[in-house]
């Protein structure tokens, strides 16, 4: 099976969030299955330097609003990926100062809808046999960016009579959905109906994701919860109607844990390495992280720890409310992560008020994200919304016990600890209500909890026994392929 995915970012070359880890983790694991994967991305220039044995397939000719000053498509080796790639070369959309979708202020660029019609542009393209020594028969579009490729995908077939690859979309977040103003319509080389309720129209406007979600053969997401709640008014974001009719095509598939990154047993950017036979250099990363940060070095104390962007989904206000209660009870906290201004000041003040307990850290670093997690002892994710999550499981992996609402992913990967669960499935502590006094309640039952050294140490134990390989989700994805892909 040739499968093709499209995507605006890949771990570990290019990451902005949980899809860069998806993109990097997967392809290797469907290729253990048997499948011959391909990655098609954008030439931002982190991706364009890890392209190694670069050759030029095509220069590319898509409508010519979206490669102004040229395109060609590359096609090589990311190595840090393991994984064979089409790189799209076109400096003028692709090279720029900032970030790979907003610049230095954070302000989107105001050509994205160009730049990212061309991925989808060119994944169909590359469907229509664009490369002659290699034509997918399954494109698997992933999140806004690559949303037209079932679209193009479409009108290709409409225009040819040939039956198109097959196409699968993935939701990785419903939030986030590519609109635009509808004038911007006729520079993407569409047909002129699919600007239409029935197409990718959406309140007058462009919507790059409705493309996706209406024109796909399949659509998955990231957690079987997930799916159900997008169908509903609430999580929906307007598009739960679709998602509704579309119900017999659409499917939760659970993210992975990349067991080559992510595996504490094996981990080189730890202090001391570890496993759940073996948990006695945890304390010794705890201590380490403790040293690094400024926090008074207290086993005694647990640590509650944060790795996020700062957006009100995911709930930080509420860890705000509830942080100085959380440091009088005796826990110390570590945050590390960027995003809204407003909270990055909270937590820096909270940090300056109480700096033998707490610790912030703006931005983003993968190799300390590693050490926060394993010297950590609590994980928090109390989101609004969570499609999958992947720092729960991260924190599954480490022995790090998640502190989640109930809710998304976070709902289908922790089991709440609680007497009558502690022996049977506890793995982390979940609340229900989106208020700082429902993660407070978690917070105690955690705490309680850590006092009990030998209990602990069970639901640590049965935590990171937890399957969160990516085998059983490609399993998933590859059947999926075989059904539209002939």
């Amino acid at each position: 099976m040739r499968v093709l995915q499209a995507c605006a970012e890949i771990f570990p070359l290019l990451k902005t969030g949980g899809l860069a880890d998806v993109a990097g983790a997967l392809p290797p694991a469907l290729r253990a299955l048997g499948a011959d994967v391909r990655v098609l991305l954008p030439g931002f220039l982190p991706i364009l330097d890890g392209l190694q044995n670069a050759e030029e397939v095509a220069k590319l000719s898509p409508p010519a609003a979206l490669a102004p000053g040229g395109a060609r498509l590359l096609r090589g080796h990311l190595p840090a990926c393991d994984v064979d790639a089409y790189v799209i070369d076109a400096p003028a959309c692709y090279h720029r100062s900032g970030g790979p979708y907003a610049d230095a202020q954070h302000q989107p660029y105001a050509d994205n809808h160009l730049r990212f019609a061309l991925l989808g542009w060119t994944a169909a393209a590359l469907a229509e046999g664009l490369d002659a020594a290699w034509t997918p028969q399954v494109v698997h579009a992933h999140d806004w960016h690559a949303a037209l490729a079932p679209a193009y995908l479409r009108a290709a077939a409409e225009a040819s009579g040939r039956k198109p690859a097959g196409s699968i979309y993935t939701v990785h977040n419903l939030a986030y959905q590519g609109l635009f103003d509808a004038r911007h319509f006729a520079e993407l080389g569409l047909p002129a109906h699919y600007f239409d309720m029935h197409g990718v129209e959406f309140h007058g406007q462009v919507n790059f994701m409705k493309a996706g979600l209406y024109y796909a053969d399949r659509i998955t997401t990231v957690s079987p919860s997930y799916a159900r709640e997008i169908q509903q008014p609430e999580q929906g974001c307007g598009l739960d109607g679709l998602l509704r009719s579309r119900a017999q095509d659409l499917s939760g598939i659970l993210n992975g844990v990349d067991d080559a990154v992510w595996n504490p047993a094996t981990d080189r950017l730890l202090a001391g390495r570890y496993d759940a036979t073996g948990l006695e250099a945890k304390a010794g990363c705890k201590a380490a992280l403790q040293r690094e940060l400024g926090l008074q070095v207290a086993a005694a104390s647990p640590i509650f720890c944060v790795v996020s962007r700062l957006t009100e989904q995911k709930g930080l206000h509420l860890v705000l409310q509830a942080l100085p209660e959380l440091i009088a009870r005796g826990a110390q906290f570590a945050l590390l992560g960027s995003g809204d201004t407003g909270l990055e000041a909270a937590f820096r003040a909270a940090a300056e008020a109480s700096p033998d307990a707490v610790a912030v850290r703006l931005g983003y670093d993968e190799a300390f994200a590693h050490r926060l997690i394993a010297g950590s002892d609590v994980i928090m994710v109390p989101s609004r919304y969570e499609p999958c999550g992947l720092t729960q499981l991260y924190g599954l992996k480490y022995g790090t016990l998640p502190l989640v609402r109930r809710v998304g992913g976070l709902a289908d990967t922790v089991a709440d600890t609680r007497l009558e669960t502690l022996d049977t499935d506890a793995t982390g502590f979940v609340f229900d209500d989106f208020a700082a006094t429902g993660l407070l309640q978690a917070a105690d039952r955690a705490l309680a909890l850590y006092r009990r050294v030998g209990e602990w140490r069970q639901v640590q134990q049965r935590a990171m026994a937890q399957p969160c390989g990516w085998d059983v989700a490609a399993a998933r994805y590859l059947a999926l392929y075989r059904q539209v892909g002939g």
